[in-house]
């Protein structure tokens, strides 16, 4: 049979493995997003930079101002339409990223304090007389650290759809900005 000391150095070096196995695993994860994040900036500016000699050599075709008028209005609604598009990729691959860190954290979470009340339970089979103080005790800090752990689960899921709400919101009045403006300028032709 174990000694207590024995099956908390068992639980230690398993808790610690975890931890670098989580760690690992969330690091793939943000390398995942960061490149998902660059290769949309990449293909956002490759367009931005084909579109702009494109326009550019319109734009100096025009043969008067009204011509002139007439494509930069035709330039701005679908220009506002892709930064607009641009803005959702961008937050999908953020809402996307967070949520796997999320889930990765909580399966850690989940099994590491499995993994520990089993522990306690194991200890509190073979704990001594007069231990029963001990044993509550232990087991009271596991239950407020499981507590600590879901208010910053809630808190950090809510921080998360805050941000959502707030890059749609200013994504729509974006939108809605450049659509006030090409109307204008084509009220004004």
């Amino acid at each position: 049979m174990f000694s207590y000391q024995d099956q908390f150095s068992a639980a230690t070096k398993a808790n610690l493995q975890a931890h670098l196995d989580l760690i690992n695993s969330l690091t793939a994860k943000a390398f995942e997003g960061v490149e998902k994040i660059v290769e949309l900036n990449l293909s956002a500016t490759k367009a931005t930079l084909e579109e702009a000699a494109a326009a550019a050599k319109q734009l100096a075709g025009a043969k008067d101002p009204q011509e002139l008028l007439s494509l930069a209005t035709a330039q701005a609604q679908p220009g506002a339409e892709k930064a607009t598009a641009y803005g959702r990729h961008l937050a999908g691959i953020v809402s996307s990223t967070q949520a796997e860190f999320t889930k990765a954290a909580e399966a850690q979470i989940a099994e590491t304090s499995r993994k520990l009340s089993a522990l306690i339970d194991e200890i509190t089979k073979n704990a001594p007389p007069g231990s029963e103080q001990a044993v509550s005790i232990l087991k009271a800090t596991l239950t407020n650290a499981n507590a600590a752990y879901e208010q910053l689960s809630k808190n950090s899921k809510q921080a998360v759809e805050t941000l959502e709400a707030n890059l749609a919101n200013a994504t729509k009045q974006f939108t809605a900005a450049a659509e006030k403006t090409v109307a204008s300028t084509r009220a004004k032709k």
